[in-house]
This record gives C-alpha cells, structure tokens and sequence, in this order.
C-alpha cells in the first residue's frame, strides 16, 4: 500500500497571487508540445515552418483553455453554471474537461485553417502526436492535486489519497498519465513520422483515447454530483463522452485509407 505523498497545490506564493502546480503543468505541456512541433516541423513530409508552429500553439491554447472550461461547466457543472453563471470566469478554482478542449481546440482548427489556407486535417494531422504530452503533464498536475483517484483496490499499487478515507485506491490519474499520455505519444508519433493518408493520424488519436479513457473509467471515480448514468454501477460520462470517439476515429481511418490524399497534398 503507498501513500499519497500530499503534495502543497501552491508552487509559488507572489504575495496575493497563487501559483499553482497544476497551472504550471500546463504551461510545462504546451511548451514541450510547442519543441515537439519544431521537431515535428523538420520531418520531409511535413515541410512546417516554426513560424506556423508557434502560431498553431496560440490557437490551440485558446481552445485548450476556453473549451475545457466550457465543457467542464456543460458536461460536469451545468446545475452550478445555472445557478452560479460567474463560476465559468474562475478558472483558478479548478475544472477543466479533455472533451470540451478537444472541441475548443478543433475550433481553433478551422480558425487556423482560414487564416493561413491550409487544410483543416493537416492541421489536425499535425498536432496530433502532440496533444498526448499535454494530457500527460495535465494528470500529473491531477496527482500532485490528490484528485481523480479511483475506487478501492487491494493491488500492491493501490494509494491512500488525502481526504478518500483509510482505504487504498487505484491511482487512476496515473494510469491516463500512462495511457494518454506516454503510450500515446510514442504510438502516434512512430505512426506519423512517416507520410499517411490524410485523416489517418486524427482518426487513430481518437481511436487511442476513447479507447483509454473508458478503460480507465471503469476503476476511476465519477464525480459525486455525477455519480453513474442510466442507473448502472459503471457507467460514467466519461465514457459517454469518449466511446463516441472511438467510433468517430475508426471512421475516420476508414475514409482516409479510402481517400489516400497525402498530408499536405495540395487541392486533394
């Protein structure tokens, strides 16, 4: 049995302002995701300037922050969000949602898009094998924050949580930090690192995450004000949220097989 070491949420104390460990994983996220895009810029299919990266970056942490604090308020506060309209302004209170970032951040796809006369799925193509070192540096800011653990466990791994009770409990923010984050980054990037049918790389992230998320949804807490759906002992919106995915994403790579058109193919 572990126990959680009960890490301080605040990194830094400015005076009034509060610097907290999971805002700085954020900012750790999108800083190494920027460096991986430079890399990712340099590969001969790609032929990205880091001038388009850098500027891809501040569309997609405008969708990041504006989607996941609208989906966190739709899909998980809503009753709150009505009674309380100001709560979707206090970000620093915590509540961000991966489903509502994604949404944000495909948003800011086709904004991209429009501005720079790209096609939208090279842009989604491109960011991709990215997004993974954001959702692995966000789960560890979950860790450091003692939050998202999962239901009691005897396994040798299983960790008493500050405010859980006595009881050991699966570290599910760990396992996404796994999944979402390190097993994903090298699958996707091993597969995009050579030239693939346009499509084919969003479709295989969706794949990868719905997939992932629902299995760790299956020892991960819903929230309480939640709780399970449809009167089940096991299904969460977690899973409503993601299991759509998984069958967007095989679409998708259906459709790209069908209609190989290079990334980055011009007029296709």
């Amino acid at each position: 049995m572990l126990t959680h070491p009960g890490f301080d949420p605040v990194a830094l104390q400015l005076g009034p302002i509060s610097v907290h460990w999971y805002g700085l994983m954020y900012l750790v996220g999108f800083y190494v995701g920027w460096w991986l895009g430079t890399q990712r810029a340099k590969q001969p299919h790609i032929g990205w300037t880091r001038d388009q990266v850098t500027d891809l970056l501040f569309y997609i942490v405008m969708g990041v922050i504006i989607g996941g604090r609208l989906g966190y308020s739709l899909f998980y506060g809503f009753e709150q969000l009505l009674s309380d309209p100001l709560m979707l302004l206090r970000i620093w209170e915590g509540g961000m949602s991966f489903h509502g970032g994604l949404i944000g951040v495909v948003v800011a796809y086709f904004w991209f898009a429009k501005a720079k006369h790209l096609n939208v799925f090279d842009i989604a193509d491109f960011a991709a094998p990215l997004i993974p070192v954001g959702l692995l540096t966000g789960r560890i800011g979950n860790f450091i924050n003692g939050e998202l653990y999962g239901a009691p466990t005897t396994l040798p791994w299983g960790m008493v949580f500050p405010g859980a009770g006595p009881e050991p409990r699966h570290p599910s923010m760990l396992y996404e930090a796994l999944l979402e984050g390190v097993v994903m980054l090298v699958v996707l990037w091993w597969f995009a690192k050579n030239p693939r049918p346009r499509m084919a790389v969003s479709g295989l992230f969706l794949v990868l995450y719905g997939v992932f998320r629902s299995l760790v949804e299956t020892v991960r807490l819903p929230d309480d004000h939640i709780g399970y759906l449809y009167g089940s002992d096991w299904f969460t919106m977690g899973m409503q949220l993601s299991l759509p995915m998984v069958v967007a994403g095989a679409v998708i790579m259906l459709i790209a097989y069908q209609r190989p058109a290079v990334f980055g193919q011009k007029g296709a």
